[in-house]
């Protein structure tokens, strides 16, 4: 072997171990703080939202496949 293919083998391994150990360095950080909030809320609201009633997706999902299905058709040739 030369010297060449010796010393690209050493500079892969030293950046594999490099990597390897900035990985750990990483890792070691992810420790979550502890932290202990305590809140009392007693406001409730009961307003619902037009969005939030399924009637109202069912009657757009109707509309909308009526929707594709006049455009599709539409553009066939008329004899």
């Amino acid at each position: 072997m030369n010297t060449h293919v010796i010393s690209k083998k050493i500079e892969n391994l030293g950046i594999f171990l490099l990597t390897f150990f900035f990985s750990i360095l990483a890792l070691a950080q992810e420790e979550t703080p502890k932290v202990d909030v305590t809140t009392t809320s007693t406001k409730t609201t009961t307003t619902e939202e037009w969005f939030t009633n399924p009637v109202y997706w069912v009657i757009g999902a109707l509309l909308f496949i009526i929707l594709i299905a006049v455009i599709v058709r539409g553009g066939g040739k008329k004899e």
